[in-house]
Formats: structure tokens, sequence, C-alpha cells
């Protein structure tokens, strides 16, 4: 019930004022966000390839209805894409996009005009020598996204996709984008859905996410383990074993700001390690599912809260 208030909370106008007026919110988020700015975002890059590990990052934003936003956030991650270019980063940090931020919803040729917006991102990520994963969203957005991605990758077979291992369809998911040269990222999933497209409780997700894990460390492609949980990170470890796979042949990703002494003895061990790094302003539907993920990031916030009052 808490997970599902928090997660409606992020859609709620009302919260979200009450929310960003708390005087320690924006203290508080600096756990989970690298900052507002480009530069900020740069930096806190630089400081985790510094110490071994590799980078996603997320231009925050989502959901977009005008256009002309949906141009801006383009631009935004073109201009990313030329910082970590110019900056040497490149080699060691990529980018993620939320299509709904970049037209996907859009009454008019919305996908049409989220695929353009893509592209644009893809061939600046080209221009710079790294790589463009698309987010996943609720499970409306599903066959959208997949549909974008398979475009995509005629011309750029490097495109990730995510895949998310709560929604029932997603073993079979993973069957269709395990081939050579395909990138997924497996995440349990942070979005509210019904019974009927989603498994509900914690074990059955878990056992999803097996089942999901062990197409993709037996297929052609490179996964991507995004977990926090120890068991899924040692099962994954297990399976990579079992399939003879190289430790550059997958890798582990995790959020910023959550579990970060683990992430340095993954990468110590000579795993590929890549934490997701969201910045920007529009941060608030981002820290809200964080803290309807793990009762510990709600508790963390409270405790906070508590202090500072």
């Amino acid at each position: 019930m808490l997970r599902s208030a928090l997660l409606a909370a992020s859609r709620s106008p009302q919260v979200r004022t009450v929310v960003e007026k708390f005087p320690p919110t924006h203290a508080i988020v600096e756990r989970f966000v690298a900052g507002d700015a480009l530069d900020d975002a740069v930096t806190a890059c630089d400081d985790l390839v510094a110490t071994g590990r590799k980078v996603t990052l997320d231009h925050l934003g989502e959901d977009t209805k005008d256009a002309a936003q949906a141009a801006a956030t383009a631009e935004a991650y073109e201009h990313l894409l030329k910082a970590l270019k110019e900056t040497g980063l490149a080699a060691g940090a990529e980018v993620s996009v939320k299509l709904s931020a970049v037209g996907q919803f859009l009454p008019v040729d919305g996908e049409k005009i989220a695929l353009e917006n893509a592209r644009r991102i893809c061939e600046a990520a080209a221009d710079a020598g790294t790589t463009v994963t698309l987010d996943m969203e609720d499970h409306t957005t599903t066959d959208s996204t997949l549909a974008i991605a398979r475009e995509l990758r005629a011309d750029y077979p490097w495109l990730g996709i995510v895949l998310q291992a709560y929604l029932r369809r997603t073993e079979a998911d993973c069957r269709e984008f395990s081939g050579a040269g395909s990138r997924v990222r497996l995440c349990k999933g942070a979005y509210k859905e019904p019974e009927s497209v989603a498994f509900q409780g914690k074990h059955e997700v878990d056992l999803a996410y097996v089942r999901a894990l062990k197409v993709l460390m037996a297929g052609e492609g490179y996964p991507m383990i995004a977990s926090h949980d120890p068991n899924m990170i040692k099962i994954a470890g297990q399976l990579a074993q079992w399939n003879n796979r190289n430790r550059d042949s997958f890798e582990y990703q995790m959020l910023y700001g959550i579990r970060p002494e683990e992430q340095l003895r993954l990468a110590g061990e000579g795993n590929t390690v890549r934490v997701y790094l969201p910045y920007g302003q529009e941060w608030y539907g981002y820290f809200m599912r964080r803290l309807a993920e793990r009762p510990a990031n709600l508790t963390f916030f409270l405790r906070a809260m508590a202090t500072r009052n």
C-alpha cells in the first residue's frame, strides 16, 4: 500500500508542490540526483569514472505533451554528449533516454517525433563514440518503445533497451532481444501495474527476474543486470559462470546514491559496474519512484525531514 501511495504521489501536482517547497528536500535529493545543470552531471560522472565505474546519464524529464519541450530535451542530450566527448568521458559514459520525454505521447505524430528526436540523440552518441539506452516506462508504452527501438537498431545496432521483469511478457521479449549485438538492461520495474500484465508479489517478481536473466545470459547479447538485490547479484554471477561468460560480456547497473560500497566492491573484483546518474530540474517523479522502490530510501528521507524540522 505504501508503494502504491508513493507512486500515486509521483503523479500528483499537489504533492509535488509540497515536496518541492519543503526546505530540506533539495539537500536530500542530492543523494540520488547529480544536480540541476549539465556541469553538475559532468562533474559527478568524472568522479564516478575515476573510481573505476562506468555511467549512464539521464537528463530528467518524462511524459512531455509539448513538441518544443521534446525538441529541447533532445537538444539537451546533444549538448551532454558533446560535453562527454570534449572531456574524454565518452569511453566510460553513455546516456539513457525516456521516449516520453522526447515526444512519444504527443497527440499528433507522437511516435514519429519521438523516433526523430531519439535518432538525433543516437547520431550525437555515435559522433561522441558512445551509446544510448532507451528507458522503459509503464506497460502502456512497451509496444511503442520496442517498435521505435527496432527501427533505431537498423542504423544503431548498439542501441540498448530496458526490459522490466515484473511484466508477464518480459521473458518472451528477452528471447527476441538476446541476439548478437543486443544490449538489454533487466530491471524489476518501478511502476504500479495491474495484475493482468504484471506479477505482484516480491517472490513472483524475483522468480520472473531470474527466468528472464537466464534467457539473457544464455543468449549472444550483452546483459545489463540492474539490481541492488544481493541475491540477484549473486545469481547473475553464477549464471555468467555457467554460461562461460567473460566479465566484459555483461555488466551490473545500480542507481546513483544506492549501495555505493557494493558498486565499488564489484568493480574492484574486475566486473563492469555502471551507475545510473540522473540530473536536471525535473527530478520529482524520479525521486518519488526511488522512495517507492526501497523502504530504506523512504526511511532516509523521513529521518532527514525530522532532523531538519
